[in-house]
């Protein structure tokens, strides 16, 4: 399966639209506006959350909680490096490999990859295909995504 993640653009904080194969909205992810750091919260399209990820203040690199309505909970962490984003993963025994500056990268739980990420370029705001061998990993595998696409903009804003 694949969901098509686009940021909004006219909108206020970072907000995205995720849509299914056929095109339509299957999440929704709003930003709290007036909040320290970046506050996420994900939606399904019935407008129920699922979610949050959530920035942690006052880090030396940014790290973003992330937590599910089904208790699963986890991190992610941006290392410092001079190149190439590197990041810790501690989120549902996810491992994450790839080009993140490129966004091109894939994520394996244990030996298997779960799914593949990419950036599309030449849209307005940030837009990603990502794309899951399990529906099982639908939400989760998204979460991750929003969560390292808002670990890049806290690095870049700094």
């Amino acid at each position: 399966m694949q969901l098509l993640i686009k940021q909004r653009i006219f909108s206020w904080g970072d907000s995205y639209n995720i849509y299914d194969e056929q095109g339509n909205v299957r999440y929704t992810v709003k930003s709290e506006i007036f909040a320290l750091g970046h506050q996420l919260h994900v939606f399904d399209a019935m407008g129920n959350e699922i979610g949050k990820i959530s920035q942690r203040v006052f880090t030396l690199m940014p790290i973003f909680d992330i937590e599910a309505t089904n208790g699963i909970r986890g991190s992610i962490q941006r290392k410092f490096t001079f190149l190439q984003p590197k990041y810790e993963v501690d989120y549902n025994g996810y491992r994450v490999e790839g080009d993140f500056l490129g966004w091109e990268y894939d994520v394996y739980q244990a030996c298997s990859v779960v799914m593949h990420i990419s950036k599309q370029i030449l849209n307005w705001g940030d837009t990603y295909v990502v794309d899951i061998l399990d529906p099982n990993d639908e939400m989760l595998g998204l979460m991750l995504v929003i969560a390292i696409d808002a670990a890049n903009c806290s690095n870049d804003r700094k």
